[in-house]
Order: C-alpha cells, then structure tokens, then sequence
C-alpha cells in the first residue's frame, strides 16, 4: 500500500523535529513523490548525509510502501 504525503512529512518531522517539510505527488499514484525539506539538523553535513537523515526517518519504507522520493536538502539560510 502506497503511502501518502501527510505520513511522509510525520515521519520527517518525528526525526527533525524543526525542519520544514513540502511534498509533491509527482505522479498522482501515490508512489512517486518530490521533497524539499530544510532543517537546521544538516548545517554541516554533507548533502548524502543529509539525505541518509531523511532515509532514517522514513524508517524503512523507501523501496517498499515508498517507491520514488526526490529530495533536496538544505539548511535554512
């Protein structure tokens, strides 16, 4: 089962708490999504690293009931 935006950016947000979250249904299938999250949790890391933190908060649903997530990452400015 497919998840939907609202259950992606909860469980962004349990893991960074602070961080801004938008997420675009780029198919309308429910499978396929963009995300632009910004928190202060990435200053300093590298971009991998940041996108390795959002991975983790997704808690094993990438590649399962999450098929496809463009990220960009970003600290605030």
């Amino acid at each position: 089962m497919p998840m939907d935006a609202n259950e992606i950016e909860t469980l962004i947000k349990a893991a960074l708490p602070d961080a801004k979250v938008e997420i675009r249904d780029l198919a309308g299938d429910g499978d396929h999504y963009a995300a632009n999250v910004i928190s202060e949790a990435f200053r300093g890391k590298s971009r991998v690293q940041q996108h390795q933190m959002v991975y983790q908060a997704l808690k094993g649903n990438m590649g399962g009931a999450l098929h496809a997530l463009a990220l960009q990452t970003s600290a605030p400015d």
